[in-house]
């Protein structure tokens, strides 16, 4: 595929940056200097999150569809949790509801020990593991950024930021509540 060669370090490096970004806008959250970020997590962070799982789940669609990656066992239960998140992020938008954070956090979370498990095989793919490679092994890389960056890592990557946006938002609240901000 010509486009694959740019898609995939765009991909990797924008995952990262998303982590650091969110990561840092939620220990930011109570300087009181810090009053842009934690507008920006109140009022944006729902879109925020839409975008980060949104791109998640496009990316792995580009990846099956586009340039023809079967995806594995483990890839299926990465995107069972994604794609729901994506869907109702999209709808809570969409309708101007406030989507109900347990969802947030129990798809994501649930995404992110996937993620985890999974990039973990392929460090170590000698272990026993739940895929038996019938169809493509779980310890297959099919994408190697930066010596460390596949796909289950950037998934990761995608669901750990949505955690930390969740964390932030919650953080943010608790401090604006106590007055502490």
């Amino acid at each position: 595929m010509e486009s694959e060669p740019y898609v995939s370090p765009v991909l990797a490096a924008g995952a990262i940056a998303t982590v650091f970004a969110v990561l840092f806008a939620m220990l930011a959250a109570e300087h009181p200097a810090a009053a842009a970020i934690r507008r920006l997590v109140t009022v944006h962070g729902q879109k925020l999150m839409f975008g980060i799982a949104g791109i998640a789940m496009a990316g792995s669609l580009y990846y099956s569809e586009y340039v023809h990656f079967t995806p594995c066992e483990l890839c299926w239960f990465q995107r069972i949790a994604m794609y729901p998140l994506a869907i109702l992020l999209g709808v809570a938008l969409v309708t101007r509801s406030r989507l109900d954070a347990r969802y947030v956090v129990t798809l994501a979370g649930a995404g992110l020990a996937i993620s985890i498990y999974h990039y973990q095989l392929e460090l170590f793919p000698d272990q026993a593991a739940l895929c038996t490679g019938e169809a493509v092994s779980c310890t297959v890389r099919f994408v190697e950024e930066f010596g460390f960056v596949s796909i289950p890592f950037m998934a990761g990557c995608a669901f750990l930021s949505v955690l930390l946006l969740q964390a932030a938002a919650w953080r943010v609240r608790y401090l604006e509540e106590r007055g502490l901000v």
